[in-house]
């Protein structure tokens, strides 16, 4: 029969029993002698590896002149001891047994000092591999923090812009669609070269070789990204001055930056802000005019405004981009329209109202057409421009809104469509109808669509889910291929 605490420590039970032997003065033979045991036995008992009976428990305290009590306490016997526990354990770890390397033995021969060393070294691997692998919530806090910090700058980053207006002089890029020609000449003015292929690892949208200046890109039918949009943010992580990312909310600004300085490039900030002044002045605000103004998606319009109304046109705005099925990928606000949250702060996954235009506009008549409406809610009335586009994830509403006292500057605003939302309330829209709900509860069974990515932490390493094995082998791979 075996010890009933199901708590006990085998490795500290161990050196307790070690402890005891050692200051009794016996060796392990003699005290295995002394219970009638095996010393093979008592040497596994020591090391942890094995759980001793209740019985044998009772004979080593009595032969040992210490109480069980004494034996089985979770403390280490001595800061000797504590520190070998430690490291026993940190070498038992599957983090350690990842790093291929051998197990220190653990004798009196090996000095505190370097044991005190190997168990510092030991707790730092492990805080920094605990750093990397940031949680689901911890992710969804970073991306809070810096939502947090975008909206006390009206998303508008100076620096930014001054970096991106700089590349533009030199790339003579002063207005209208960015050509071929001016992504070349940008390139070349980074010191990079291009070259599309088809052989790109699937978690990459792009691989740079940094020791031949190298942006290896997918080919135009793989990509579901605009080819111009993905040279601009791998071109702006170098003309901002990116380093590895230290942690995942490191990453998460890098890729923000680097969106807004690609949309910063496709849109330069003296030819864009002209264009929104005059149809501000005019009362003809429009993101579809934006959009063809400078031949770039309706997301990306969409996302430039956003860095522009507020600063240069004294208009607070939100954007959503929303999936068909209610849920919110992106978002940004300064103008105090109730997103839904959950506890950390976070929108990104959460479900937005069905009344809402970027979720109406999926029950419209036409979904592909532009489509307007009005929402009261609780802090007032918001008006939205909302338009779908498709990808090959299926379609999002890309959804921009105001206040009602601004929607004067805008196309559009002269829309009957109205509806009401009282969300956060759960008797807006979470809780089914009375009716419905007396007819179906007890007879409705659904298989849900689980998004396993949701429950796992987020893959580990310094670019977040890519394989360095796969990035390593593809680089080699085009070296070759491609010899200096």
């Amino acid at each position: 029969m075996g010890f009933p605490d199901d708590d006990l420590d085998l490795v500290t039970l161990g050196q307790r029993i070690r402890h005891a032997r050692k200051a009794c003065g016996l060796t392990l033979g003699e005290l295995a002698t002394a219970v009638e045991r095996a010393p093979s036995l008592l040497s596994q008992i020591e090391n942890g590896k094995r759980e001793p009976r209740l019985t044998l428990i009772q004979a080593l305290a009595t032969v040992l002149g210490v109480d069980v009590g004494y034996l089985i306490k979770p403390e280490p016997p001595s800061p000797r001891a504590a520190l070998e526990i430690a490291l026993s354990r940190a070498q038992d770890s599957p983090l350690y047994a990842s790093l291929g390397l051998p197990r220190v033995g653990l004798t009196s021969k090996l000095p505190t000092e370097a044991l005190e060393a190997l168990v510092g070294l030991h707790a730092e691997l492990e805080r920094r591999a605990t750093e990397q692998a940031a949680t689901p919530e911890e992710a969804r806090r970073a991306n809070a923090e810096l939502r947090r910090g975008m909206r006390n700058r009206d998303n508008y980053f100076t620096e930014i812009e001054q970096v991106a207006a700089e590349l533009s002089a030199t790339i003579r890029h002063t207005g209208g669609p960015l050509t071929e020609r001016h992504l070349n000449a940008l390139t070349e003015h980074l010191g990079f070269t291009l070259h599309r292929t088809t052989d790109l690892p699937r978690a990459t949208r792009s691989i740079t070789d940094l020791r031949h200046r190298r942006i290896f890109l997918p080919a135009p039918s793989h990509s579901s990204h605009h080819p111009r949009t993905i040279v601009l943010q791998t071109l702006g992580h170098f003309a901002l001055g990116h380093q590895e990312p230290v942690d995942y909310a490191d990453f998460l600004r890098q890729r923000v930056e680097v969106n807004y300085i690609a949309a910063a490039l496709l849109m330069p900030e003296s030819a864009a802000v002209d264009f929104l002044q005059s149809a501000k002045a005019a009362k003809a605000l429009a993101i579809e005019d934006l959009r063809d103004m400078f031949a770039v998606s309706y997301e990306t319009a969409a996302h430039r405004f956003t860095n522009l109304a507020t600063h240069h046109l004294g208009i607070p705005v939100h954007f959503m981009r929303v999936g068909e099925d209610g849920i919110i990928y992106k978002a940004y606000e300064n103008d105090d329209v109730t997103f839904p949250t959950d506890v950390t702060g976070a929108i990104e996954g959460q479900m937005v109202c069905r009344y809402w235009a970027a979720r109406a506009v999926f029950s419209s008549a036409d979904r592909y057409a532009s489509h307007y409406q009005y929402t009261d809610m609780g802090r007032g009335t918001y008006w939205c421009t909302t338009h779908v586009e498709r990808t090959a994830e299926g379609d999002f509403a890309i959804d921009v809104g105001v206040p009602f006292t601004h929607v004067k500057w805008f196309q559009g605003r002269e829309t009957t469509n109205r509806a009401t939302s009282s969300c956060p309330d759960p008797s807006c829209c979470r809780r089914p109808p009375a009716e419905l709900a007396e007819r179906w509860a007890e007879h409705a069974w659904p298989s849900a669509r689980v998004h396993s990515h949701l429950l796992a932490a987020l893959p580990p390493g310094t670019f977040p889910g890519v394989d360095d094995t796969d990035v390593y082998t593809f680089l080699d791979h085009h070296t070759q291929l491609r010899p200096k």
